[in-house]
């Protein structure tokens, strides 16, 4: 099915092969020995972040940009600290708190979050916005080593030994070990995994009736039945429907799921709320309801949600 995009796509993933030829003085595979550092996982931050720049030079470099206040952000983080620590060196972590370094943030041009980029060579790359599966990580990790090597970028980094220990063995040692999901949210991320969206669904349900205030179910749920109504979805074919029946809820919804998926939040916000008030008592409960998901996948507390719902509170009253 050529009209079906994975779920790296959906969250805004973009393709990398437009950097692969960029450098035209690219090297052979290195057989320099790794690179000792302290870890593979750092807390980038406005004042450090040009030694990760030059880091790039020998090993790509990952930047997760997160706030701790996104929900989102506490279910992709984890995923990749497992999968660049099963890239054994070949990939460095760097994560950045958009709230204390802003600049960083400006610079990645982060709309929303989660927002993951790859350093390559001191060029910033854009990966995906949002969260997505693991194996959808590690599949989009696959695609920025290839290019790494296609532009020189060959090395890899070991965790420097100390008290006589081994590298790996010292990087697991400091590393704590996650605590489980609860039985429903690990039913759900399985079934994510395996593009099972519909079992996904009703875990993330059961989990919400057996604890409404449940935030990360909520969001969860917001989140899969997102991925749920974009697979198989022509982008295209929706974003000319919208444009023909400019004043049709249904045609805008579909293509305020583009938006938001894409990362492009205030454009999908504004698209619906333009439309409210034209829209009849049907169109307006389905707007309403859509927004209110949006809120629970952007999180309830980003600058960009309070606006909005606030908008949308003077819209219904």
């Amino acid at each position: 099915m050529t009209n079906t995009p994975d779920a790296a796509s959906l969250r805004g993933a973009v393709d990398l092969s437009a950097l692969a030829n960029r450098s035209s003085e690219a090297q052979p595979p290195s057989d320099a020995p790794p690179q000792a550092l302290p870890g593979l996982i750092y807390d980038g931050t406005d004042a450090n972040f040009a030694q990760f720049l030059e880091l790039s030079n020998t090993v790509p470099v990952i930047v997760d940009l997160w706030a701790e206040w996104c929900g989102p952000c506490k279910q992709l983080s984890p995923a990749l600290e497992r999968a660049v620590a099963d890239y054994s060196g070949r990939l460095v972590l760097v994560k950045v708190d958009v709230d204390a370094n802003p600049q960083l943030a400006q610079a990645f041009q982060a709309q929303s979050i989660p927002t993951v980029a790859a350093l390559i060579g001191g060029r910033p790359a854009p990966l995906f916005v949002g969260a997505i599966p693991e194996q959808q990580v590690r599949e989009v990790f696959e695609q920025v080593l290839e290019v790494a090597a296609q532009n020189g970028v060959t090395g890899s980094v070991s965790v420097e030994p100390t008290d006589g220990t081994d590298g790996n063995d010292e990087a697991e040692a400091s590393e704590p070990e996650p605590e489980p999901l609860p039985p429903h949210h690990q039913e759900a991320y399985e079934a994510i995994e395996k593009g099972d969206y519909a079992t996904a669904i009703a875990e993330y349900k059961l989990a919400i009736a057996q604890d409404p205030r449940d935030d990360l179910a909520v969001a969860g749920l917001a989140q899969v039945t997102l991925l749920e109504r974009l697979a198989g979805a022509d982008a295209a074919s929706l974003r000319e429907a919208a444009a023909a029946a400019p004043h049709d809820a249904a045609a805008a919804l579909a293509v305020a799921d583009l938006d938001l998926s894409g990362g492009h939040v205030d454009d999908a916000f504004t698209r619906l709320l333009d439309l409210f008030s034209a829209s009849d008592q049907a169109g307006k409960d389905a707007i309403r309801a859509r927004l209110v998901d949006y809120f629970e996948i952007v999180g309830v507390t980003d600058p960009r949600v309070i606006t909005a719902r606030s908008r949308l509170a003077s819209l219904l009253y």
